[in-house]
């Protein structure tokens, strides 16, 4: 099976516009067995609360029937189950919960979508896609701002991304490369199968649940088409100063050399948005005057320090090296931070109660989960901020805990000595 995503992907790679007219086929027993083998059998359960050990109990004879049906095109994807969770600024993200079963087919479906998409995505996507990261867009952001004549930052938000994302235009940029009907009918199944929120069917007419397997690769198939392409072919052509575009799912940054330019893609930006049932959150967008000599060009006109922009938790601020020379740092964002304490304060009085050396042990795992993120280059200041406020915590939790000794200050101390927990370090460095 492999070998025949292989081809797929090397078809796609070396042919200007590829088509594919027979994928259905693939998924067959095979690949929904090694899809089953992959899948985390420890993630939540949808509607049918049966989870991938139940499914295995009978695994041979499940995968016959889904084989069966997939063929006979009486299979039909589940509603998924609607959970909530918190997301770091207090508000809930909805979450979409398939069944076991879907689970399988989705990964599938997604196998053979990426080996179809991975060579045509440009560079500059880092969103969901094997051997990219956060790290590494935060990285080109960093590079081309420091090494290119960059002087305004294009800070762009978009308005509930995955909630809005156009069937019908969607279903377009599939059969751009896809003309198996039956691939193209197998998407439209998963983008109606509706939500169950609270125990009521929801039909969805626009948008894919984020937490579904499929999700992720057609928000990317999605930007490739809405944004990225566009970008290149029509805003990088055009301008006359440098430029750059850096996209991780639907969070993107865009850098110019001229203003009139930056202003330019701006406008023309809401206009691509809104043809595609896309929305910018105003409040959130953006131009700034940004870049090496940002900050002396502004105190040359008396005024005040360059305004700074946000990045995946990081904020991107005008500085200067060691001997004086202007430069670009990154830090952890002030709101970040914020999130950051006060979810470490919330697990301190949650775990308050369980034995001294396993709350150290787990606390020690969460910072150092904590530093592996935000350990960037320039941002040392910012993590031993972090593990100062967290001692503080701790402290506090300590000296709450009902029925046991407290602690003073001294014999803290004493006891961070025994359970010593990792100071900060810099795991990423931007001038790799």
């Amino acid at each position: 099976m492999e070998t025949k995503l292989e081809r797929i992907a090397d078809k796609s790679k070396n042919e200007k516009r590829p088509i594919f007219t027979s994928l259905y086929h693939l998924i067959n027993e095979e690949l929904l067995k090694q899809c089953h083998k992959e899948l985390d059998g420890s993630k939540a359960v949808g509607i049918d609360n049966v989870s991938k050990k139940e499914y295995a109990e009978n695994l041979d004879e499940n995968i016959r029937d889904l084989v069966v049906r997939l063929k006979n095109k009486a299979y039909k994807p589940l509603p998924a189950l609607r959970v909530y969770i918190p997301k770091d600024n207090g508000k809930m993200r909805p979450l979409g919960i398939s069944i076991y079963e879907d689970k399988i087919v989705q990964l599938a479906l997604k196998k053979i979508l990426e080996a179809i998409y991975e060579p045509k995505f440009l560079n500059n996507m880092y969103g969901f896609r094997p051997n990219r990261s956060c790290h590494k867009a935060i990285k080109y952001v960093h590079k081309s701002i420091s090494n290119r004549r960059i002087n305004y930052i294009v800070d762009a938000d978009i308005k509930g991304f995955f909630d809005h994302i156009d069937h019908n235009w969607l279903i377009r940029f599939l059969e751009y490369n896809i003309k198996d009907p039956k691939v193209i009918g197998l998407v439209k199944k998963y983008l109606k199968a509706g939500i169950m929120d609270k125990g009521q069917y929801v039909a969805t007419e626009e948008g894919s649940a984020q937490g579904n397997i499929i999700s992720p690769v057609l928000a990317n198939i999605y930007m490739h088409f809405v944004l990225v392409l566009w970008y290149k072919e029509i805003i990088e052509k055009r301008a006359e100063g440098e430029n750059f575009l850096v996209v991780y799912a639907d969070d993107f940054i865009a850098g110019f050399q001229y203003q009139r330019e930056a202003q330019a893609y701006y406008e023309a930006l809401k206009k691509r948005m809104s043809k595609f049932g896309l929305e910018l959150e105003s409040s959130k967008s953006k131009i700034i005057k940004f870049g090496r000599y940002a900050e002396q060009n502004r105190k040359a006109l008396g005024q005040v320090k360059p305004e700074t922009f946000d990045f995946l938790g990081l904020t991107f601020y005008c500085s200067k090296t060691r001997q004086g020379k202007p430069c670009i740092k990154v830090k952890t964002s002030k709101k970040k931070f914020r999130q950051k304490v006060k979810a470490m304060k919330v697990w301190l009085y949650e775990n308050r109660d369980i034995r001294v050396k396993d709350l150290m042990d787990k606390l020690s795992i969460k910072l150092v989960g904590h530093y592996r993120y935000y350990g960037i280059s320039h941002n040392g200041k910012m993590l031993a901020n972090f593990r100062q406020r967290t001692i503080e915590y701790l402290f506090k939790v300590l000296n709450r805990r009902s029925n046991r000794r407290s602690y003073n200050w001294g014999g803290f101390t004493e006891m961070l000595r025994y359970y010593k927990l990792p100071y900060p370090k810099i795991y990423v460095s931007l001038f790799d």
